[in-house]
């Protein structure tokens, strides 16, 4: 396997901000609003902008850390952080494409989880070269999470009633929930293979080697 150069510690630092900054957002989000309606904590993570962003600050986290510790970042984990960009793409789309403005979080928090941190895992994906080429074999890792959410959330749907979103009220008949779920796998498949696919174009370092740099390299 190739090796990958490791990302300065600038990028690793504003890893480690971004995804506690994320966290905060969504607990703050739920003790100021959530409560007060009624909600329960599961349900507030029921709805996948505020699970995938939490599971999304997880992993920027932990990547940020180990890389600020001079350690290896293990391959698991770099396809983690391709599903969870590839999810927060879809995120990203649905939000501002299908149910834009629904949400009854304050308007600058779903402005940076449906915008500005899907636009940022992006860029840090796309343009700092210290992941490897994603096999295409292993695109399948980008299904299981959505879709036990998706078992979770329409199970509960047809038992207590409690969906996260119209689309996915039972309802709307049996058919047109099967082509709505068909057509959200879709759309997270092609935003994995987009995913996948930045993974395989080599981006130049432009940071000058030093001796910090070099020791970072090291495995």
């Amino acid at each position: 396997m190739t090796s990958t150069p490791s990302p300065s510690r600038t990028v690793s630092t504003v890893r480690v901000v971004v995804g506690a900054s994320v966290t905060g957002i969504l607990l703050y989000t739920y003790v100021i609003g959530i409560p007060r309606q009624g909600a329960s904590l599961f349900d507030y993570f029921g709805y996948f902008t505020n699970l995938t962003s939490l599971l999304t600050a997880i992993v920027m986290m932990t990547v940020g850390t180990l890389a600020l510790r001079r350690r290896r970042v293990p391959a698991w984990l770099v396809t983690s952080r391709a599903v969870a960009v590839a999810s927060m793409i879809v995120v990203a789309l649905v939000y501002n494409l299908i149910v834009p403005g629904t949400g009854s979080a304050p308007a600058w928090v779903s402005t940076i989880l449906h915008v500005a941190l899907p636009l940022l895992l992006l860029i840090d994906w796309a343009f700092v070269p210290d992941r490897g080429p994603q096999t295409w074999r292993s695109l399948w890792a980008v299904l299981p999470y959505p879709l036990l959410w998706l078992v979770v959330v329409l199970f509960r749907g047809r038992t207590d009633g409690w969906v996260p979103y119209g689309f996915l009220l039972p309802e709307r008949g049996t058919l047109t929930l099967a082509i709505t779920v068909v057509a959200l796998l879709a759309t997270l498949l092609a935003s994995a293979a987009l995913v996948w696919g930045l993974s395989r174009v080599r981006v130049a370092r432009r940071i000058p080697e030093s001796a910090d740099s070099q020791a970072v390299a090291q495995p």
